[in-house]
């Protein structure tokens, strides 16, 4: 099947993009992982030792700072819908998160098998995007779902005084979505990546200081 004009702009795009060449030659799978380094070196989201679950982790741009960064005493958990090759340090659990069989197996990583103890998770970090089909009354409320389930999942894990960070998309819901992280949260940051693309409406939202 011939590829459409727009799919044919945007392949082109990507591969002249900064930072598509800078992950290829640095050995990351995506160009998201530089958003992470940045909001990283920014606020220094994760520490040696840390427990951090990424969730919608494929390709695994993500994981792969996040492992790096945690250390050898610290735990990275990985999941996905779609498959993730391996990579060293990061567990990973391919499903959906929030269905039981699945939230069972990664608690059971984060805990060693003692999966009967909420509140144990440092971090969770969610790069969660639909696939968007150029129309704003329906991508806006998908990628809004995807937060909101990222934020179940961090109300359920986390422990007190960790953090969630999670992408969104600026539009209708997102003014509601920063007052209840703030009600839950002491601290609300929009951060704005170089890596993300100028035009687009995505923003991260890093939220610290869970209030158990």
């Amino acid at each position: 099947m011939a590829k459409s004009k727009s799919s044919k702009n945007w392949l082109t795009e990507h591969e002249d993009d900064l930072w598509v060449k800078r992950a290829r030659l640095e050995g990351y799978r995506s160009r998201a992982s530089f958003k992470l380094l940045e909001i990283q070196q920014s606020d220094r989201l994760i520490q040696p030792g840390m427990t951090v679950v990424d969730l919608g982790s494929a390709p695994g741009g993500w994981s792969q700072v996040a492992a790096k960064l945690v250390g050898l005493r610290g735990k990275v958990i990985a999941s996905d819908i779609l498959p993730m090759e391996s990579i060293s340090g990061v567990d990973f659990v391919q499903g959906d998160f929030t269905e039981e069989n699945c939230f069972k197996e990664i608690l059971a990583l984060v805990k060693d098998n003692h999966a009967d103890n909420l509140g144990v998770v440092d971090l969770v970090i969610s790069d969660m995007a639909p696939n968007l089909s150029g129309m704003a009354a329906i991508d806006q409320p998908r990628s809004m779902y995807l937060v909101e389930l990222a934020m179940d999942f961090a109300r359920t894990t986390l422990k007190g005084q960790g953090s969630l960070l999670s992408k969104v998309f600026q539009g209708e819901g997102y003014d509601a979505l920063l007052r209840e992280l703030k009600q839950d949260f002491s601290q609300v940051i929009v951060r704005k990546p170089q890596a993300s693309r100028a035009r687009s409406r995505e923003v991260y939202l890093l939220a610290k200081g869970y209030k158990v």
